[in-house]
């Protein structure tokens, strides 16, 4: 084969590179994978120092020259210079270690941007592949870069200013049930984000990473920007919050005049007012600005002020169950009875009612509560489990801390929570606890002051919470590249997220301007319940299909837990509005399809991907062995893509291949299988064999043609044809049919091999019980934009199962064929009842639901020459003449060589008569097709067996007599199996 320089696939090893001049596709440049050198130098063992831990293991040696063996072809293994002497040399070489340090810092260990260990060149230092990713410059610990970040989101602005009007609507009894109720959510979720979380090294994104690397792409970039979204508008409530508190402590601090509201049908009827909406939003504006300076410092800022926030937080918590203690003794208030029994019994029962828009209980309210409505308004109370995996590249140990951290947090404010409700209902009215909107204040002791300063820090730090957690969310997002539209928000390793951070000011500012928390508030909860919903059924998801890979260091968990607190969400999501709920999961399935359509691919190793291979692994073994019954037989095209010649740089398969195998599929469903074969020996051609694979694939990827590439490695075309052939596929996903070009360039002087290899593979797919279609003038096959007209001809001249009829089916869906019409022509003996047979055809037809027009054409004796066209005389006359010449040179060389008669390297028999009526018959079809179908838009004949004991050459002049003239023909032939079936 090496003397045949046109049958290489343009040289296949040359499938790079990307920069050449050819391969121009349509519109778009095709660009394949380039092609590495697959050379590889050898490195020495670096010597292990066997003194113990005093010298570091893990850091290279210095390296030695070493002294290579002989040239390639050689394969003399390198002689090193090794201190140690020849003992590790000889333990560890045979194994093809390159250093300890290459061991333990693989790049699938280590983080994406690691390159993988390869042996340096000439020159090239041994550590400069191996350094491990930079850590960030702030690495932060499980309280300050967990507890303390989830502390103050959860324990916010609904607790100190909303949680006594919760306890009074809904009653003690429903308040202890509203928390469990929430909470359960949070805590199961948070056991799903502990076992995700430790179940490999995270790097930015929180909750986005893990639901993304679960369940893919596209599911993890729509719910992450929904949880983004949540975020910022979280840091608007708090904002708010604080901004709400300020001027209710200080009513002389607002600009404009304050709204006055009168309490009605309540004992305490004394005027209350609240803060102008104008002065929420100029404060709050503000407020969020100055913010944002401070997340621009960076997290060693956040982390300087943070403590600063939190510490007066815990101090006015110190102060409100002091004055709770003390409330009716210290200082006697309308509404106070100090800890009561009697109290806690007369709130204990729920007192839902219409209130006005500020939550005033109000017999003529538009707004009507229940616990619903409750749900909705406090579940904001104990979201924030997410503030520490928000910042999982900041932390030292995320597999470690997340959990820690995470679970501590929810379990201190739950129980926080719990106390509460206890201290609340037992020390006020109920009426108190509905009007009073900052009872935690008016409780506080010994200064309500330290209150309002200590809700102001809280609501401010939760709102720095978000205001860092958001930026970080969508940055990691758009560094993922996913989505082109988010290259704005990208940053580099250990840099700060100042785009992301303008752009999360802007929405909290516009959510700022509405003003409203009663609003805002529901919002925030069905991004939230989303995101929960999404790790938990993550978890859900890996842990019952428990891959190898699936190890977390977090034991407590079970996919049934998982599955409830997924469900979980989804109720509390309808709970609290189900108007809500499907705008948010409209908004979702948007997102999601933006993704698919516009998104980059990204393989993750989800989740999704392990459950298609368990689920692939459980349809194979349902088909079994048995045959599949027509009714369900797809055709599963093996397209040969190695050429008869030469293609364009850069292009691994004939263009039109890939278009005609989608013609094979019907709406394009279906599996195909490309193959091509380099000549060699496996071990030199390995390297080049997984390029090729890859540039193959991208390029059926590039044709949008659903198949697989495989390169196989054999001595010869022949031998790895014959390979592919037995072992290629699985159960019954074995290929039915096998694809390949027809060589119409077989003649020239330096392919004299073409016809022995392409009668070989004919041979072989008869033998494996393979069909066949061979296209002749492949370069003129239309693609899905080339609209055709005329007819599809079918010369059905043997029982093939049907194939031929189904293919032309097959191509009446596609859109270059659906204007044309389907004629079958029936090759009947001279004295065969013509009429019968169109009758019987016809009744065929119609059974199998094909509409069909069908032409009878009866042949006469095959010793008349009849009226043949002038182009097939002229081919016949030269096959005659080239065939005579052939067998003339065999006999001549047997008598020479005093041998039989010699072919293709096999003796050979040869009755001359039989060649003659060979040629006669592909002399009568030829002469057929081109009378009836000249102008036919596509023309299917059947193929005939190679005769056993002609030479190939003989059989290729069959064929080349037969295809004569036709510019577009597919050669076909079934196998011993029914593809279509008469019945339903």
């Amino acid at each position: 084969m090496e003397k045949n320089a046109e049958i290489e696939v343009a040289e296949e090893g040359d499938l790079s590179p990307a920069g050449s001049g050819g391969g121009v596709i349509g519109v778009r440049k095709y660009e394949p994978v380039v092609n590495h050198d697959a050379d590889c130098a050898v490195i020495e063992m670096s010597s292990i120092d066997p003194a113990g831990p005093s010298s570091s293991s893990f850091a290279p040696k210095k390296r030695e020259q070493p002294v290579m063996g002989s040239v390639k072809g050689d394969r003399t293994l390198p002689t090193h210079v090794d201190v140690n002497g020849p003992q590790s040399q000889s333990k560890l070489e045979l194994f093809g270690f390159d250093s300890l340090v290459n061991i333990l810092g693989l790049k699938s260990m280590t983080g994406d941007q690691l390159q993988a260990p390869s042996s340096p060149r000439d020159g090239d230092d041994p550590t400069s592949t191996l350094e491990r990713p930079k850590p960030s410059a702030v690495q932060l610990g499980t309280m300050m870069g967990v507890f303390m970040p989830c502390l103050q989101n959860i324990l916010g602005i609904i607790y100190y200013i909303r949680f006594s009007w919760i306890v009074g609507m809904a009653g003690v009894g429903e308040s202890l049930l509203l928390i469990a109720f929430c909470g359960s959510c949070t805590f199961l979720t948070t056991i799903s984000l502990s076992a995700i979380a430790t179940n490999g090294a995270m790097k930015g994104g929180g909750p986005y990473y893990l639901i993304g690397r679960a369940l893919g792409p596209e599911v993890g970039v729509s719910i992450g920007l929904c949880f983004f979204l949540g975020n910022a508008v979280a840091g608007a409530l708090y904002v708010l919050g604080a901004v709400e508190t300020f001027l209710n402590a200080i009513p002389s601090a607002g600009i404009f005049r304050e709204t006055v509201t009168r309490v009605n049908g309540t004992d305490i009827a004394e005027p209350i007012s609240t803060p102008s909406l104008h002065d929420l939003q100029i404060y709050g504006i503000v407020i969020t600005i100055i913010l944002c300076f401070i997340v621009f410092g960076g997290v060693k800022m956040i982390n300087r002020v943070a403590p600063a926030f939190l510490i007066p937080v815990l101090f006015s918590l110190v102060c409100i169950f002091m004055g709770m203690f003390l409330a009716g003794k210290d200082k006697p208030e309308a509404g106070f009875t100090g800890l009561s029994l009697e109290s806690l019994k007369d709130n204990w029962d729920s007192a839902y009612q219409m209130t006005n828009n500020a939550g005033i209980p109000d017999p003529y309210g538009k707004i009507y509560w229940n616990f619903n409505a409750l749900v909705g308004l406090f579940f904001p109370a104990v979201t924030g489990i997410m503030a520490g995996s928000n910042r999982s590249a900041s932390l030292k140990d995320t597999q470690r801390s997340i959990p820690v951290g995470t679970l501590a947090a929810t379990l201190t404010t739950t129980g926080l929570y719990i106390i509460t409700v206890f201290f609340f209902g037992a020390i006020a009215t109920r009426d108190k606890l509905l009007t009073d909107r900052l009872l935690t204040a008016t409780v506080a002791w010994p200064f309500p002051a330290i209150i309002y300063v200590g809700i102001i820090l809280s609501t401010l730090g939760a709102a720095l919470q978000s205001l860092t957690g958001a930026p970080r969310l969508l940055a990691a997002i758009a560094n993922d590249d996913i989505l082109p539209v988010l290259n704005y928000f990208k940053v580099a390793d250990g840099g700060e997220p100042h785009a992301a951070t303008f752009f999360t000011a802007f929405l909290c500012i516009a959510c700022v301007v509405i003003g409203n928390l009663d609003l805002i508030t529901p919002t925030i909860t069905m991004f939230y319940l989303l995101c929960y919903a999404g790790v938990n059924l993550s978890c859900f998801l890996l842990d019952l299909l428990d891959a190898p890979s699936w190890r977390p260091r977090w034991k407590f968990h079970h996919w049934s837990l998982s599955l409830v607190g997924a469900l979980l969400c989804i109720v509390i999501m309808f709970l609290i509005s189900w108007s809500f709920t499907v705008v948010s999961l409209a908004l979702v399935s948007l997102i999601y399809y933006y993704v698919s359509l516009k998104g980059k691919a990204g393989d993750w190793g989800d989740g999704f991907k392990s459950a298609y291979f368990q689920l692939a692994l459980r349809s194979l073994r349902s088909l079994g062995a048995s045959h599949v019954h027509p009714k369900n037989w797809y055709p599963i095209p093996l397209v040969f893509c190695r050429p008869w010649g030469t293609l364009p740089e850069n292009v691994p398969c004939h263009p039109k291949l890939a278009d005609f195998a989608n013609c094979m599929k019907k709406k394009g469903r279906g599996m195909s299988i490309f193959v091509s074969i380099l000549d060699g020996d496996y071990h030199e051609k390995a390297e080049e064999a997984k390029a090729a694979t890859k540039a193959l694939s991208a390029y059926i990827d590039y044709k949008r043609c659903e198949g697989v590439a495989e390169i196989v490695v054999a001595p010869s075309m022949s031998d790895g044809f014959r390979g592919i052939v037995q072992t290629m596929g699985l159960g019954n996903l074995k290929p039915n049919i096998v694809v390949m070009r027809y060589p119409e360039i077989w003649r020239r002087e330096n392919l004299t091999e073409i016809p022995a290899i392409f009668v070989g593979i004919i041979s072989d797919c008869i033998v494996a019980n393979k069909a066949v279609v061979i296209v002749k003038g492949l370069d003129e096959w239309p693609n899905e934009y080339q609209r055709q007209y005329g007819t599809i001809d079918l010369y059905w001249i043997v029982r093939d199962g049907g194939l031929m009829l189904l293919l032309s089916q097959l191509l009446l869906t596609k859109e270059s064929f659906e204007s044309c019409k389907i004629q079958v022509f029936c090759i009947a003996e001279e004295d065969a009842d013509a009429e019968g047979l169109k009758a019987d055809v016809k009744k065929f037809l119609y059974d199998l639901r094909m509409q069909a027009e069908v032409i009878v054409i009866s042949m006469k004796s095959w010793d008349g020459q009849g009226e043949q066209q002038d182009e097939s005389v002229e081919a016949f006359t030269a096959a005659q003449k080239r065939i005579t010449s052939y067998m003339t040179e065999m006999k001549e060389r047997a008598q020479r060589e005093k041998t039989p008669l010699m072919a293709d390297g096999k003796p050979v028999v040869v009755n001359e008569q039989q060649v003659e009526k060979f040629l006669f018959t592909t002399l009568k079809l030829n002469s057929t097709i081109l009378k009836h179908s000249r102008m036919a838009a596509v023309v299917l004949v059947s193929l005939p067996p190679p005769p056993v004991s002609h030479p190939a050459y003989f059989f290729m002049e069959y064929l080349d007599l037969l295809v004569e003239n036709v510019p577009r023909l597919l050669i076909v032939r079934g196998y011993r199996r029914d593809v279509v079936t008469l019945f339903t």
